[in-house]
């Protein structure tokens, strides 16, 4: 968790298989390390793309995005999450059609 010695968050989050995060967005970006399974990242107006052990995305300063696990696996990943310039803002859900088809 951030503190005013380090103002990144880092979590250890473990995905069920068809779990997602609801579209959010950082003021300061976020790094994600896939760390098992398969998971799913997407940026808004971009396709989704496989993550899998050993995947590092670099996700933008106040991108949309989503990330969870494949239909059929589980994910984790490591969220090293900046948080100097402010909190994360989280938005809409993924829809079911946005998870299964990768459509923004």
């Amino acid at each position: 968790m951030a503190d005013s010695i380090n103002k990144n968050s880092v979590g250890n989050v473990t995905f069920e298989p068809g779990a997602r995060s609801n579209w959010h967005m950082h003021p300061s970006g976020q790094i994600l390390l896939a760390t098992g399974g398969v998971g799913y990242y997407q940026e808004k107006g971009s396709p989704k793309r496989i993550l899998r052990k050993g995947d590092v995305v670099k996700c933008p300063a106040n991108i949309p995005h989503w990330h969870g696990a494949s239909a059929e696996n589980e994910f984790v990943q490591i969220a090293i999450t900046g948080r100097e310039k402010g909190p994360t803002k989280w938005l809409k859900p993924v829809t079911d059609e946005e998870y299964a088809t990768g459509n923004k």
